[in-house]
C-alpha cells in the first residue's frame, strides 16, 4: 500500500509553528531550554535561538541523557519546568532516566521531541520509532502535534497545547510532560524566513502563570485533629520537594505545631529544616536508633512528605503502634512505605495547621511532652559530642560529611549524590552546621545524571557544591561538558569527590561472604581510572587532598573556578567498619550501658 501523500507545508511554516508553540510556553513562564542536536528538530532549534532575544535562556548539549538531567536540576532549583528539545529516534529513549526521577521526585520537566509525520510510521523509514510510548509510564501528561506535522496546526491549537503542558507539569504532583511533535519536510528555513520570524518575537513575555489551585480539601475536612497535641509524640520530616519560597510557610507551620505540642522533629538531611531558626531538631536519629537501642516507639506520629533515607528510622516508624498521620504537599499518591499511617492527606502542612489552630487555640505544650522533647535533644547532644571525638582525627567519608557541613558558607546550596553521600550526611553532618539548601534526588535513588543535575542547580543558583562518590561521578562523566556554559554565565560548581575505588555502599551490606565470592568484581566494580585526569581532559581544574585539614583551603581555591574537582581518597572497608562502630557506640547511649538512661 503506498504511503499517504505528505502534508503541503514549507520550512517557513514549520518555523512559525515551532515559534508559536515556544512563545506560548514563554508566556506561561518557560525560562530555560536545553537543546540537543538534530535535523528533524531544526524548526524548534531555530525558534529557540530566536527567542534568546526575548529572554529565553538557551543551553546546548550533545548528550540527551545529560541534557534531561541538567533540566531536572534547573526544575528542582526554581520549581519551574525547563524544556528539553531532542530529535527523533533513540534520542528520546535517552530521556527516560531523568523522567523516572522527575516522576518519583515530583520535579517539573518539559520534553519536546521532534518526530516524523504519521505517514512515515511503521514502514521502515529512517530514524522512525515508537517514541510516543518511550516515556509514557512516567509522564504526567502526553500529547502529540498534528499527525501531518506541526505546521498543520492552527495557532489557537498550539497555544492550547502549551497551556495544557505547562499546567500538567506543575500539577499536583509536579512531573514530566512529553510533547511529541511531528514535522514534515522541508525542515530548514532560509535566511529570509528566519529574518521574518525574528520580527514576530515578543521581547517582553508576560509574567509566569503558575497554577494556584492544587486540589486541596476544604477546611471542614481537616477539622478532625486525628492526633492528640497534649500527649507526647514525634514529627518525622522527609525530603523537601517544593520550592525555596514554599519551605518558609511550611517551616513556620511546623514550628508553631512544635511550640504547641512539644514534639521532637526528626528531620531528614534533605528536609531543608536542619538549622532552621527556633526549630528543635533531632539530627542523629539514624545512629540513636541503631541495632540494640532501647528507645521507645512514638506514642503518635506526624509524618510529613516522603520517607527519609534511614532504614533504622523506618523500622522505628513501623514499630510505632499509635496513630500516624501522613501529610504530603499536594501529592495524592501513596507515600506510606511502612504501611502504618492511620491516614494520608494531600492538603499540605500549612492548610492542616490552620485548621488545627481554629480548634486548639493558643495553649502550650504539656509538661509531659516537653520532658519527652528534652530527653530526645539531650540524647542528640551527647551523640554530637561523641561524634566530634570519634571523627576529629579521621580521614573518612563520615568525617568528610561532618567537616564539609561546617565549612560550606551559609545559604550555599549543596547536592548529595545517592548511595553513601546522602546517608552519611543524614547521620554525620554536624548539628551546629548553618542552614543551607540541601538537594538530593531520591525519587528513584539512582546514581545516573549526578553531575548534570548538580550543574543545573549551579546554573540556577549561581553557585553550588556536589558531594559524590567515584562511581556516581563516572556514570555521568559527560556532565563535565557543562563547564563552558557555567563559565559563560558566571556560575560555579565545586565537586567534592570521596574516591573509594568502587561502590562503597555495598561494603555496608552483608554481602562479603568468603573467598568463593568475588566481591570486588560482582559488587564494588572498581575502575582503573584517574578522576583528576579525566576531569582535566574536559578543562576542569582539579586538586587532590590527603587530609581534611586541607579541605577549607581547597574549597577557597575552587570557588573561583567555573567547575572544580576536589578529590579525597578514602578506604571503603575501613569506613564501613567506622560506621558500624559509630552505630554501636551511639545506640549504647539509650540502653543504659553508659549508666544514663536518656529516654523512658
Amino acid at each position: 500500500m503506498p504511503a499517504p501523500p505528505a502534508h503541503r507545508c514549507s520550512a517557513a511554516g514549520n518555523l512559525q509553528a515551532a515559534l508559536h508553540l515556544l512563545q506560548a510556553l514563554r508566556a506561561r513562564g518557560l525560562r530555560r531550554l536545553v537543546l540537543c542536536p538534530g535535523s528533524r528538530s531544526a524548526p524548534l532549534a531555530v525558534a529557540a535561538g530566536l527567542l534568546e532575544a526575548g529572554g529565553l535562556e538557551l543551553l546546548t548539549a550533545v548528550d540527551e541523557r545529560s541534557a534531561a538531567f541538567l533540566a531536572l536540576g534547573l526544575g528542582r532549583a526554581d520549581g519551574l519546568p525547563a524544556a528539553v528539545v531532542t530529535t527523533s529516534g533513540s534520542a528520546v529513549a535517552n530521556l527516560l532516566p531523568a523522567v523516572v526521577e522527575a516522576h518519583h521526585g515530583t520535579v517539573p520537566l518539559l520534553l519536546l521531541t521532534a518526530d516524523r509525520p504519521q505517514r512515515l510510521k511503521g514502514c521502515g523509514a529512517n530514524q522512525t520509532v515508537n517514541q510516543e510510548a518511550f516515556l509514557a509510564a512516567c509522564c504526567r501528561w502526553y500529547a502529540s502535534g498534528a499527525p501531518d506535522g506541526l505546521a498543520a496546526m492552527a495557532a489557537a491549537s498550539l497555544v492550547e497545547l502549551a497551556d495544557h503542558a505547562w499546567i500538567a507539569a506543575l500539577g499536583a504532583p509536579a512531573g514530566a510532560v512529553h510533547l511529541n511533535l511531528p514535522f514534515e519536510e522541508p525542515l530548514h528555513s532560509s535566511a529570509q524566513d528566519i529574518e521574518a520570524a525574528l520580527a514576530c518575537v515578543d521581547p517582553a513575555p508576560p509574567a509566569p502563570v503558575v497554577p494556584s489551585d492544587r486540589g486541596l480539601p476544604p477546611m471542614a475536612a481537616l477539622s478532625d485533629p486525628r492526633l492528640d497535641p497534649d500527649r507526647p509524640g514525634a514529627v518525622v520530616v522527609g525530603p523537601w520537594r517544593g520550592t525555596a519560597a514554599g519551605l518558609v510557610p511550611f517551616a513556620t507551620a511546623l514550628l508553631a505545631w512544635q511550640q504547641r505540642t512539644g514534639w521532637p522533629v526528626l528531620a531528614d538531611g534533605l528536609s531543608g529544616l536542619r538549622g532552621w531558626p527556633g526549630l528543635r531538631v533531632v539530627h542523629g536519629y539514624d545512629l540513636l536508633l541503631a541495632e540494640g537501642h532501647r528507645l521507645p516507639s512514638a506514642p503518635q506520629l506526624l509524618r510529613l512528605g516522603s520517607m527519609p533515607a534511614s532504614r533504622r528510622l523506618q523500622q522505628w516508624i513501623s514499630a510505632s503502634a499509635g496513630p500516624q498521620l501522613l501529610i504530603s504537599e499536594g501529592d495524592p499518591r501513596n507515600l506510606d512505605a511502612t504501611a502504618t499511617a492511620t491516614e494520608q492527606l494531600a492538603c499540605g502542612l500549612v492548610a492542616w495547621w490552620e485548621a488545627q489552630q481554629l480548634m486548639l487555640g493558643n495553649t502550650t505544650a504539656s509538661t509531659m511532652s516537653l520532658a519527652w522533647l528534652e530527653r530526645w535533644l539531650a540524647a542528640d547532644q551527647l551523640l554530637q559530642s561523641q561524634l566530634d571525638r570519634e571523627l576529629q582525627l579521621q580521614c573518612s567519608e563520615p568525617a568528610l560529611a561532618r567537616t564539609l557541613s561546617r565549612l560550606l558558607p551559609t545559604d550555599q546550596p549543596l547536592m548529595l549524590a545517592s548511595s553513601s553521600p546522602v546517608r552519611d550526611w543524614e547521620s554525620f553532618a554536624a548539628a551546629d552546621a548553618p542552614l543551607r539548601p540541601v538537594f538530593g534526588f531520591r525519587g528513584a535513588s539512582g546514581i545516573d545524571g549526578t553531575l548534570s543535575i548538580a550543574a543545573g542547580l549551579a546554573l540556577a543558583h549561581g553557585r553550588s557544591t556536589l558531594l559524590t562518590g567515584d562511581l556516581a561521578l563516572l556514570h555521568d562523566a559527560n556532565g563535565w561538558l557543562w563547564r563552558q556554559q557555567l563559565s559563560a554565565r558566571g556560575a560555579h560548581l565545586t565537586v567534592v569527590l570521596a574516591d573509594n575505588g568502587g561502590g562503597g555502599i555495598f561494603e555496608q551490606l552483608p554481602i562479603r561472604a568468603g573467598r568463593q565470592l568475588d566481591f570486588e568484581r560482582l559488587f564494588a566494580m572498581p575502575q582503573a581510572l584517574d578522576h583528576t585526569a579525566l576531569a582535566a581532559g574536559y578543562g576542569v581544574a582539579t586538586r587532590t587532598i590527603s587530609s581534611l585539614n586541607q579541605l577549607a583551603e581547597a574549597l577557597d581555591w575552587a570557588a573561583d573556578e567555573p567547575m572544580a574537582l576536589i578529590r579525597l581518597c578514602t578506604d571503603r572497608q575501613a569506613d564501613a567498619a567506622l560506621r558500624q562502630h559509630c552505630r554501636r557506640t551511639m545506640a549504647s547511649f539509650t540502653n543504659g550501658s553508659d549508666g544514663a538512661q536518656l529516654l523512658p
